[in-house]
């Protein structure tokens, strides 16, 4: 059956399939550079495919043992997160967008900081039970690991599309960056003189001491800064990302679906469980884009989980645009850019 004629379980099961190595999902064609293309209402939507590279690092803290650090502290298992993490990116995509983990890399060592420095077991201890301040300066060396696992290259040969990593507190990762030529903001600046992986991709920096809600604020950070991108050239009502990311507080009687860290309701942020009721076009965004037919209805926190952060980005991500057409030159599935940021025109 065609990838357009599929239906959502159809998609989310082979994704489950993929998985436990019962089904190897078929990966589109790397796309080729964006143009200007004419609008088409037909257009079907494309399900986006990324190859990833899954680095982990989790030192060994007692060498008697060999426990790890996240063995040590009780954090989360890196597998479960990520697991969990493209479970819900494949559903809350509507089936549009999908991840597979094509390789693991376990790192027994505290990565490096850009003056070299790295901490070790009793160094980061220290730091964990404030005995002593976090190294400053605090940012991970990113050009060393590229370098150490020849990652510009592994791009360039289509072997692999993006890069997670597994840290842990005071690692210091970026919650994503962009690397590669043409690489622009995502939630931190681009990583420069990267250009020899030929295509731009994200490394998103994650920690087995938080949640898969963590994970997706983190990934919904990048979506904000792939749609600005995006719909940068646009102003007014065909800004349809500055209309998305409205809530009430910013813009009264106009909310829609509101930014990662506000709600339709929110005061501030991280308000999530705000119990005012506002009235938000959330729903004319899920049921009729791009056909808007003033579908106005009051809302609260009981439609995105009451607090829970995982349950308002889930709710949030549902509410990106994943249909067929194109408008203003931009696709209506805005999945094809935020997983595969090569399509974004620069």
């Amino acid at each position: 059956m065609p990838e357009s004629r599929k239906s959502f379980l159809q998609l989310f099961w082979d994704f489950i399939l993929s998985l436990f190595g019962r089904k190897k999902p078929t990966v589109p064609a790397q796309p080729q550079p964006p143009v200007d293309l004419p609008d088409d209402l037909n257009e079907p939507a494309q399900v986006t495919a990324s190859k990833v590279l899954v680095i982990v690092y989790d030192p060994v803290m007692d060498p008697a043992s060999g426990k790890k650090l996240s063995e040590q502290m009780g954090w989360g298992r890196t597998e479960d997160l990520a697991t969990g993490f493209m479970a819900d990116i494949v559903q809350y995509s509507h089936g549009m967008a999908r991840y597979q983990v094509v390789e693991r890399i376990d790192v027994n060592e505290f990565p490096a900081k850009v003056d070299g420095f790295r901490y070790t077991p009793q160094t980061f201890m220290d730091v964990l039970r404030n005995v002593s301040a976090p190294y400053m300066p605090q940012e991970v060396d990113y050009y060393a690991i590229l370098d150490q696992f020849d990652i510009l290259n592994r791009v360039a040969r289509n072997e692999i599309d993006e890069v997670w990593v597994f840290g842990f507190p005071h690692a210091g990762f970026y919650e994503s960056i962009m690397v590669g030529p043409g690489a622009f903001w995502c939630n931190a600046p681009a990583l420069k003189n990267t250009d020899a992986s030929e295509r731009r991709f994200v490394i998103m920096g994650f920690s087995y001491e938080r949640g898969v809600g963590e994970m997706l604020e983190s990934f919904g950070h990048r979506v904000e800064s792939t749609m600005v991108k995006t719909f940068e050239l646009l102003r007014g009502d065909e800004n349809l990302w500055q209309r998305f990311i409205r809530y009430d507080l910013v813009a009264p009687g106009k909310a829609a679906i509101g930014s990662i860290h506000f709600a339709p309701n929110s005061v501030r942020d991280y308000d999530w469980n705000n119990p005012s009721t506002v009235q938000s076009e959330c729903y004319d965004w899920l049921l009729n884009f791009p056909d808007f037919k003033g579908d106005i209805r009051n809302v609260t926190a009981n439609e995105w989980g009451n607090g829970d952060i995982r349950a308002h980005h889930q709710w949030w991500l549902n509410h990106i645009p994943y249909v067929a057409g194109r408008q203003n030159g931009i696709h209506n599935n805005w999945w094809q850019y935020i997983i595969n940021p090569q399509n974004v025109k620069v």
